[in-house]
């Protein structure tokens, strides 16, 4: 069998901008009826959800059948959990606050196989179609995507060495944490905040790297487009749920 075609990688590397969500709701459920609502790209979070292992497999493969392409953000740059993720089938991760070239390269070795890196090999895997696809081990790195999330002002400063790092498909601008770094904790839409944000994006592009971004803001996210912005995360699952019960209930409460 043939190693299967990322095609998140595919619209990056051709500039098609891509629309995404963001699933903290763990189970197959919630995952699959958001493969059905049209993004191309949803996010399976691990860093600040409850979703785990057994949950991050059950969740791919209720979206495997649809168009959406599920990328799953691992809880830290750490290998023993991106090892596992890949071997779950992921060909997308985003990995959480880097913060330097240094550790970019980490991330890149923990996704590629000896001699390029140290992933551990194993065979019977769902990323190899249980053994199925011919070479997996020297090819599958040329379907896998790599995402950084630069989250702080130091790493903004640092975009260009970390975009430099061969490896690296993209990276990803987190407003809150970048707002807490600059002494702003829970206001993202600060001037100083959004200002470097603009920069970040440009930086990113100047370095010839895709920029990403997670806004709920829908004007923000369309600015953030205008900067050049070309994986662009909309909403997350449960903000968009709390947001509809509460209109919902006040609509029901009396004057």
């Amino acid at each position: 069998m043939m190693l299967p075609q990322n095609r998140f990688k595919k619209a990056l590397r051709e500039g098609r901008q891509q629309i995404g969500l963001w699933n903290s709701l763990p189970g197959p459920l919630v995952a699959e009826m958001l493969a059905t609502c049209g993004f191309d790209w949803v996010v399976i979070d691990t860093e600040h959800a409850v979703t785990d292992i057994p949950d991050t497999l059950a969740m791919m493969q209720a979206m495997a059948p649809y168009r959406t392409h599920a990328v799953v953000r691992p809880a830290a740059n750490d290998p023993v959990l991106i090892k596992r993720v890949l071997d779950l089938g992921a060909q997308t991760l985003i990995l959480p606050y880097i913060q330097n070239a240094d550790e970019a390269r980490a991330a890149v070795a923990a996704i590629r196989y000896a001699p390029r890196g140290i992933r551990g090999m194993a065979g019977m895997t769902r990323a190899t179609l249980f053994g199925q696809v011919a070479g997996y081990a020297t090819r599958a790195e040329e379907e896998l995507c790599l995402i950084l999330q630069v989250e702080t002002a130091e790493a903004l400063d640092r975009i260009p060495d970390i975009a430099a790092v061969d490896g690296v498909d993209g990276l990803f601008i987190g407003p809150a944490d970048l707002a807490a770094s600059m002494g702003h904790p829970g206001n993202s839409t600060h001037p100083e905040v959004v200002d470097a944000i603009e920069r970040g994006i440009r930086a990113i592009r100047a370095a010839g790297k895709p920029a990403g971004i997670l806004t709920l803001d829908p004007d923000f996210a369309r600015r953030c487009m205008d900067w050049g912005t070309t994986f662009t995360a909309v909403g997350m699952d449960i903000a968009l749920l709390a947001q509809a019960a509460r209109g919902l209930s006040q609509r029901f409460r009396p004057e």
